[in-house]
């Protein structure tokens, strides 16, 4: 298995190697914006409007990471052109950047370089997020409340995608402590509306329409825009509207969305199933038409990452143990 590389700071280095300072920002206050994106066929999944988002995040936060979106673009086509040989050709990948404003100024003399952003881009094979998710996409997932509220736009904007995360791995974590297990907690905002999950959109169904919370306090998904669009195609109307304990729980379907898997039902809310606990005639439809735009079954992708994970991951951990595998 050869060694990937991420770019780090203007240079390609192995991952293993890829180190940030315990003084950079992101770690010492969460300043940092990031965005993740996929490939389907080894193909870029609409990175542009990945990295659209995440230079509007940069602007909120007021950095200036030194490349131009145009270059983020070519870096990142680089980047990935660089880890293709790594995998096989049936392998697809996440890609990720991380931006922060760099090392505190605090902190100043112990870079004599000077100070600057910390800009990352790296791949990972996609084996290990959807091999672990295959199972959902028939099984569902389980949605509840927690307690944890998502914080408003007015404290902090929920359209910019940073890693100030904590309120969601509170979420997160009181959800590993509810009924059922493993469940997927969904954010409610101070008026007591859905939100979102940490990492995913969440759209109801009624009546052959799809509701979606408004967007004042959620993340702007570019899954969510993208099974819009096809909403829009199918013919499938769609409103955006405040949306409650009550409306979840007299929806017809619920389905999350986010770019790693597409969209995936929810079988319950809250402790009581939805529908028959199956995919929705919405969904299926949906995913349908998602499949075709790709060109890639990612459901049965998902399915054959599974069967090979174990190995993959033995394969990895035994690279990752000898010593010629850093070089």
């Amino acid at each position: 298995m050869s060694q990937r590389s991420v770019y780090f700071n203007g240079q390609y280095v192995p991952d293993t190697e890829a180190r940030v300072s315990i003084f950079d920002s992101a770690l010492m206050v969460g300043d940092m914006a990031f965005e993740m994106t996929r490939t389907y066929n080894q193909q870029l999944f609409k990175l542009r409007e990945h990295l659209e988002r995440l230079y509007a995040s940069l602007r909120l936060l007021e950095i200036d990471c030194g490349l131009t979106i145009e270059e983020m673009e070519q870096k990142t086509v680089e980047c990935l052109e660089r880890n293709l040989p790594t995998e096989s050709k049936e392998m697809d990948w996440q890609i990720m950047h991380n931006v922060s404003r760099g090392p505190l100024s605090l902190y100043t003399s112990l870079f004599p370089q000077g100070l600057e952003p910390t800009v990352t881009i790296s791949c990972w094979p996609l084996i290990t997020h959807m091999g672990r998710f295959a199972p959902k996409y028939k099984s569902g997932v389980d949605i509840v409340i927690p307690a944890q509220q998502a914080i408003p736009a007015h404290l902090l904007d929920a359209k910019a995608k940073t890693r100030s995360r904590l309120h969601y791995q509170m979420a997160s974590m009181q959800a590993t402590r509810m009924n059922p297990p493993g469940a997927w907690p969904v954010l409610l905002d101070p008026d007591g509306f859905l939100t979102e999950g940490p990492g995913w959109n969440i759209l109801l169904v009624k009546e052959g329409e799809i509701l979606s919370p408004e967007s004042r306090n959620i993340l702007l998904g570019v899954s969510r825009a993208t099974l819009f669009d096809i909403a829009r195609e199918e013919g499938i109307p769609i409103r955006e509207t405040n949306l409650g304990r009550y409306e979840a729980l007299t929806a017809d379907e619920i389905f999350c969305t986010a770019t790693s898997f597409g969209a995936v039902h929810a079988a319950s809310f809250e402790g009581q199933p939805i529908g028959n606990g199956q995919p929705g005639s919405v969904l299926t439809r949906i995913r349908e038409a998602w499949k075709k735009q790709v060109g890639v079954d990612f459901i049965t992708q998902a399915e054959q990452y599974a069967e090979q994970l174990s190995g993959w991951e033995s394969a990895a951990l035994a690279s990752a143990m000898t010593p010629s595998s850093a070089h």
